[in-house]
């Protein structure tokens, strides 16, 4: 386990406008993570870290996520190359969320589909008043 710490139980004038960084983590002990395009703002995935994957990425600078499908921790490109990088990280104003700017190593990708960005469908509703989904990004850059 990583030797970085957290503030806690700050008041809700520190917490949204204090210096302290004190992630709020839900009951799973887990933060939603988003990871965006350092220069286009794109966003490109959104995960899950607890504790330990966030002090693994403020130490190291390299994304690691909680794979809650596969129970464990999980650095991001490990396998497949494409290593997140993280430029800049920002919290939202009550410390729910985690917002990074990343530049992504290997073929640039960040979706298991083989696309940039996990985000590739657009939801629209028909003449029926059904919900569908369009593919907006059918390009490969892998």
């Amino acid at each position: 386990m990583s030797e970085t710490r957290f503030g806690q139980n700050l008041d809700k004038s520190t917490q949204e406008e204090g210096e302290i960084f004190a992630p709020r983590f839900n009951a799973d002990g887990l933060i939603t993570a988003v990871a965006v395009d350092a220069d286009t703002k794109r966003v490109l995935m959104v995960a899950h870290m607890n504790a330990e994957a966030l002090a693994k990425t403020l130490e190291t600078g390299e994304a690691h996520y909680w794979s809650r499908s596969r129970n464990e921790l999980w650095h991001k490109g490990a396998t497949s190359g494409q290593i997140q990088r993280v430029e800049e990280m920002r919290v939202d104003c009550d410390q729910d969320a985690i917002e990074m700017r990343v530049r992504v190593s290997g073929d640039g990708n960040c979706c298991h589909t083989g696309r940039r960005s996990c985000f590739y469908r657009r939801v629209s509703m028909d003449q029926n008043g059904e919900a569908r989904l369009t593919k907006t990004d059918m390009a490969f850059t892998g």
